[in-house]
C-alpha cells in the first residue's frame, strides 16, 4: 500500500506546484489599437503568501525603463492572478513618458509538458477607460531561474526604479572616449536631493576638460554607487571594483566652481561606502578618497585656474 501511494503523492505535488504562479515570468505587453506597434518588455518576479501574491515588475518601454512593487492575489482553482494599481508609462505621452495609466494585471495560468504561460492584460482603472487602452501579454516562466532562493533574494533586495535614458551629442558620433549619457532616475534623484552634502575636497585644474577614474578604496566588498555632475546624474547603479569607471566631463564656466558627487546606493559588506576618485586635467592627478553613507553625499569642488 505505501509503495501505491509513494507515486501518487509525487504526483500530487509535482501538480500542486505546476498551479502555482511562483517564479519569473518573461514576455512582451502589445497596446491593444488597431493603428498601434507600441510594446513592453517585461518581466514579473512572484512570490505566493498564504493569501496574497507579492512580487517585482520590471519593464522597458522605449527609452524608459521602470521596476515597481506589486500585491495581488492569485486563485488556484480557476487559475486567475490579479495584481492592482499598477502604473504603466502611458503609450502616448512625449513629455519624456511621465504620464502613468493606473492599471490593473488580470492573467490566467496555462499550463502544458512544454511551459507555463500568464495570459491575460493590463486594464485601465474605470475613470481611465477612454485614454488608456489595454494591455495584452502572453508571458512565460523561465524554470532554470525560478529557485527559491533566487526569487526570495530578488525581492529582499528590490528598490524602486524609474529611469529615462536621453541621448547626447556623444551619443550619436562616433568618439575615441567614452561619454556617459545623462540619465534620468526620478527615484535616485529625489533621495540624493534629501542627503546632506559633504564637501570632501576642493581643488583647483588648469584644463576644462577632466578624465575622472572611480575604484573602490580598500577591500572589495560589493560597494555600489551613482554619480552626479552639477547635480545632474551621469552614472547610475555602478558597481565599484579594482578596475576603473571612466568619465569624461567638461567644466561649466558660468558656475563658480563644478561638483562631482558621490551617492551611495548601498554599503557593500564594510560600512561605510568608500571610493577613490583621480581626477586628472592633462597635466596633473588629483587623489581623492570619498566615504558615503546612506544619510550623505560624499562631493568634491572643482576649479579652474584663472
Amino acid at each position: 500500500m505505501k509503495r501505491c501511494l509513494l507515486p501518487f503523492l509525487l504526483l500530487t505535488t509535482i501538480y500542486a506546484n505546476s498551479q502555482s504562479v511562483f517564479g519569473y515570468w518573461y514576455g512582451n505587453a502589445n497596446v491593444k489599437t488597431k493603428s498601434s506597434a507600441n510594446n513592453y518588455l517585461v518581466e514579473m518576479v512572484l512570490q505566493p503568501e498564504k493569501n496574497y501574491v507579492k512580487g517585482i515588475l520590471n519593464y522597458y518601454f522605449k527609452n524608459t525603463y521602470r521596476s515597481i512593487q506589486v500585491k495581488g492575489n492569485y486563485n488556484p482553482s480557476t487559475r486567475l492572478l490579479s495584481l492592482y494599481d499598477v502604473p504603466i508609462v502611458y503609450y502616448g505621452s512625449i513629455a519624456n513618458l511621465e504620464v502613468d495609466c493606473p492599471m490593473n494585471l488580470q492573467a490566467t495560468l496555462r499550463v502544458s509538458q512544454v511551459s507555463s504561460n500568464l495570459v491575460g492584460s493590463f486594464r485601465s482603472l474605470p475613470e481611465y477607460t477612454y485614454t488608456c487602452p489595454e494591455i495584452v501579454f502572453d508571458f512565460v516562466m523561465n524554470a532554470d531561474v525560478s529557485k527559491q532562493d533566487s526569487v526570495l533574494k530578488a525581492i529582499s533586495e528590490y528598490k524602486e526604479t524609474f529611469q529615462v535614458w536621453q541621448p547626447t551629442i556623444a551619443d550619436t558620433l562616433v568618439a575615441v572616449t567614452v561619454v556617459p549619457r545623462k540619465v534620468i532616475n526620478y527615484v535616485v534623484e529625489e533621495d540624493y536631493k534629501k542627503r546632506k552634502k559633504e564637501i570632501m575636497n576642493e581643488i583647483e585644474v588648469e584644463s576644462d576638460s577632466l578624465r575622472i577614474d572611480v575604484y573602490d578604496n580598500g577591500e572589495i566588498d560589493g560597494d555600489i554607487i551613482s554619480v552626479f555632475y552639477n547635480e545632474g546624474l551621469i552614472l547610475n547603479n555602478i558597481r565599484l571594483t579594482h578596475k576603473s569607471i571612466h568619465i569624461d566631463v567638461v567644466l561649466d564656466s558660468t558656475r563658480e566652481y563644478n561638483e562631482v558627487s558621490m551617492y551611495a546606493e548601498n554599503l557593500g559588506l564594510i560600512p561605510p561606502n568608500t571610493a577613490l576618485m583621480v581626477v586628472n586635467d592633462g597635466k596633473n592627478k588629483f587623489n581623492i578618497r570619498l566615504s558615503s553613507n546612506l544619510e550623505t553625499n560624499a562631493t568634491i569642488r572643482i576649479k579652474r585656474k584663472k
